[in-house]
């Protein structure tokens, strides 16, 4: 429990305003699922935070909590459903185990809004999914499900809308300014000034060897930013793809990581044992990092890819598609 208190500690970064402190109660009761383990994570990339035991289909779960934070329930077969979770506040999940898109969440007003939405989400086609989620923001900016719809259908999404995500945060900030809000404004004011076509910004930073790290560190015909964390999965399996395609490439592919732990030591456990060999940039101010902060990143894992004389190619790539356009790029 101290582990999991201590990312939700972690999470406060982009906690809401309210610091009334409580204990936050989630029970859940679910068809088809007798026994097994959800994972709860703080959502927008803020790690693992607690296990949740179910036993007969039933959970119980509490945790004290400062600030409200958005969760999410993550089942064995990595289904997702978001929780708004409140110091003081009770929610109840309920649902078929083989039907979890039409699980609900019901205990609150906000959780009320966002189960809906999801409901609703179920019988939207492709084509409207944007305007639908803006639709949403557009009705309820002062609800704080609004955070999750904007961070999932415009933040995260391929080739991301930003102005359009700009606009919609400004009336949630302005309907109910959070902390949550400040942090995304920073973020796309990043993004927004250093889009796919424009030059990398002057990079200036301190590797955990202690070196610096400069734009003359991306003189390869292909660069690549990283983001990732010791506590992240996926960020850790492309890091060592990546050293993979550093030996395969040479000096034609260079490489910046930057590791969002709070703890400089997992970091560099971590980049010990896979052997990576580029500048590894961590503060120890997880999403408060300048240079993240300069260059507009959001989640974890994420990248960016720049050309030789420093333009920005590519995008938030993870993945399959970041492999394949570092080896287009290098054929």
């Amino acid at each position: 429990m101290k582990k999991a208190l201590a990312y939700l500690l972690f999470t406060l970064i982009v906690a809401s305003c309210s610091s009334s402190g409580g204990t936050f109660r989630m029970k859940g009761k679910f068809k088809n699922f007798n026994q097994g383990e959800l994972l709860v994570y703080s959502l927008m990339g803020k790690g693992r935070i607690d296990t949740i035991k179910l036993t007969e289909g039933r959970f119980n779960y509490e945790v004290p909590l400062e600030d409200t934070v958005l969760i999410s329930v993550v089942f064995p077969n990595y289904s997702e459903i978001p929780v708004i979770a409140a110091p003081g506040g009770s929610v109840n999940m309920q649902g078929d185990a083989s039907h979890l898109r039409e699980v609900k969440v019901e205990g609150d007003d906000d959780n009320h809004l966002l189960t809906e939405f999801r409901l609703q989400m179920n019988e939207v086609t492709p084509p409207e999914i944007e305007n639908t989620a803006s639709a949403f923001i557009t009705a309820n900016p002062a609800s704080y499900g609004c955070i999750y719809v904007l961070n999932k259908y415009f933040l995260l999404k391929n080739k991301a809308p930003y102005d359009k995500a700009y606009n919609l945060l400004s009336k949630m900030h302005q309907a109910a300014p959070r902390r949550l809000t400040k942090y995304l404004y920073q973020q796309l004011a990043g993004i927004r000034s250093v889009k796919v076509g424009d030059r990398l910004p002057k990079l200036s930073a301190k590797t955990i060897n202690g070196a610096n790290v400069t734009n003359a560190d991306l003189k390869g015909d292909v660069n690549v930013i990283t983001v990732w964390s010791s506590w992240n999965y996926e960020s850790q399996s492309i890091q060592r793809q990546l050293h993979r395609l550093k030996n395969k490439y040479g000096s034609r592919l260079q490489l910046v990581s930057i590791c969002i732990d709070g703890n400089l030591a997992d970091c560099r456990q971590t980049a010990r044992r896979d052997s990576l060999s580029w500048p590894v940039v961590c503060s120890g101010q997880m999403w408060d990092t300048p240079l993240v902060k300069q260059l507009g990143f959001f989640a974890v894992p994420d990248a960016l890819i720049a050309d030789r004389n420093g333009r920005i190619t590519a995008r938030q790539l993870t993945g399959t598609a970041l492999y394949d356009e570092i080896e287009k790029r290098l054929k």
